[in-house]
C-alpha cells in the first residue's frame, strides 16, 4: 500500500547539517504519520522524530531536540528529516516508516511500512 524510499545520507563532518528525504509511492499517505528512525552498528533501531498525518503535531527524541526537524508535504508525498549541528553519535543508518496510529509513534512494531535506510556518518 506504501512504499517508501529514503534519500539524502552522505558523509559529514561535526557541526554540519544534513537533510533527508523519504519518497512515499501510496496514494493514502497524507492518512499516515511518519517517523524516522536510526540503527547504529550492534545496536538495536531507535526512534528518532515523527509527525501526525496533518503535519500538526511533532515529537523528536530528547538528544535530536533542538537540532533536527521533521517536516512533509503531503503534496509531494514526501516526508523530511533536517538535521543541523551533527555529532558523530548519529552516525547510523536513518529508516522512515508510515503508521496509521500516531499515539504510538515511538513503537517500532506499531509502524507498518518502512524503508530501506540511508546512511548517516558523522566524522569528528
Amino acid at each position: 500500500q506504501v512504499q517508501l524510499v529514503e534519500s539524502g545520507g552522505g558523509l559529514v563532518q561535526a557541526g554540519e547539517s544534513l537533510r533527508l528525504s523519504c519518497a512515499a509511492s501510496g496514494r493514502t499517505f497524507s492518512s499516515y504519520a511518519m517517523g524516522w528512525f536510526r540503527q547504529a552498528p550492534g545496536k538495536e533501531r531507535e526512534f528518532v522524530a515523527a509527525i501526525s498525518a496533518s503535519g500538526g503535531s511533532t515529537n523528536y527524541e530528547d538528544s535530536v531536540k533542538g537540532r533536527f526537524t521533521i517536516s512533509r508535504e503531503n503534496a509531494e508525498n514526501t516526508v523530511y528529516l533536517q538535521m543541523n549541528v551533527l555529532k558523530a553519535e548519529d552516525t547510523a543508518v536513518y529508516y522512515c516508516a508510515a503508521t496509521r496510529y500516531y499515539s504510538n509513534y515511538r513503537r517500532r512494531s506499531d509502524y507498518g511500512y518502512w524503508g530501506q535506510g540511508t546512511q548517516v556518518t558523522v566524522s569528528s
